[in-house]
C-alpha cells in the first residue's frame, strides 16, 4: 500500500526562523557551511512529503492523534503539524529556548 503524499507548507513563522538561522551561520561559520546545513535541512524537510509520521511526537505538544511533531536537526528542533492534506511546518528553535516558547507553537496560524 502506497504512502498518502501530502504537500508540505512553511509558515511565515518558519520562513523567519529559517533565514535567522541561516543568517546566524553565515556570520558565526561562513556562507559555505550555511548553505550546507540548509541543503541538508531541506533534504529532510523534502522527505516529509511521504515519510510525515517518521519522526516523533513532540513530547512538548502530545495529542491522541500525534499531530504535533519535531525533526532534532543538529541544535535545531523544526516542530511541524499533520493534517488530512498537508504538513505544516511551524517552526524552528535553537535547542537552548523554554519549554514555554515550545508551547507557543501550538498558537501558529497557517
Amino acid at each position: 500500500m502506497e504512502k498518502e503524499q501530502k504537500k508540505i507548507v512553511r509558515t511565515d513563522i518558519f520562513k523567519q526562523k529559517q533565514f535567522e538561522t541561516y543568517n546566524y551561520g553565515a556570520d558565526a561559520f561562513g556562507e559555505f557551511l550555511a548553505d550546507i546545513f540548509m541543503s541538508r535541512l531541506e533534504k529532510i524537510i523534502d522527505e516529509l512529503e511521504y515519510q510525515y509520521d517518521l519522526h516523533p511526537e513532540c513530547k512538548h505538544l502530545q495529542t491522541k492523534s500525534k499531530i504535533y511533531r519535531n525533526i532534532i536537526f543538529g541544535k535545531y528542533l523544526v516542530i511541524y503539524r499533520i493534517t488530512t492534506e498537508k504538513v505544516e511546518l511551524l517552526t524552528m528553535l535553537h535547542s537552548s529556548r523554554s519549554v514555554a516558547e515550545i508551547k507557543k507553537t501550538r498558537k501558529i496560524k497557517v
